[in-house]
């Protein structure tokens, strides 16, 4: 495998990122969106992010973004302020080489630093085995299937939920 940099995204990186989610969007059930965003669209969504504190990171080859992640609020209600949901995009090529594990460890212990305690991960397509096992091997819990809950591409979809603690989790108040 080439050698792989995971590091903070920045602005120069959208429009990578957005290729690689219009890919995800116009051939892929990782997502439920139908139409891709343009880039003024993912940058809008880049900079709430960032801009709220929440990390977001590229897995690079030299100057080739191969993927990316970030984290965000899982629900906006403030009871849920110490819970964030990732999300994982990687290009097709880069699938399946260890890069969506590389992303995921690099984006949990961003979220610890930040003193979060939970990370959720609703996976588009209960058939989405790579993902599942990603996050599995990241120590995540199966938390349950929401079946048939998206339409794409003619046919039902399911979502599955899984979860891990952050730091101390529930074991102490933040």
């Amino acid at each position: 495998m080439p050698e792989i940099d995971i590091r903070a995204a920045t602005p120069a990186d959208l429009p990578a990122i957005t290729a690689i989610y219009e890919e995800a969007v116009l051939h892929g059930t990782a997502t439920f969106e139908l139409d891709p965003p343009d880039l003024a669209e993912m940058t809008r969504r880049y900079e709430a992010l960032s801009g709220g504190g929440f990390p977001y990171f590229v897995a690079v080859d030299g100057d080739q973004v191969l993927g990316y992640a970030y984290a965000g609020p899982h629900r906006p209600r403030v009871a849920y302020r110490f819970t964030v949901e990732d999300s994982i995009y990687l290009a097709p090529a880069a699938q399946r080489r260890g890069v969506g594990g590389r992303l995921l460890a690099a984006l949990i212990l961003a979220c610890e630093a930040k003193g979060f305690r939970q990370m959720v991960a609703v996976i588009g397509d209960s058939a989405n085995a790579g993902s599942v096992a990603v996050h599995r091997n990241a120590g995540f819990q199966m938390i349950g299937t929401h079946p048939d809950v998206g339409f794409k591409f003619g046919r039902w979809l399911d979502t599955i939920s899984m979860q891990r603690a952050l730091g101390d989790g529930a074991t102490t108040v933040p």
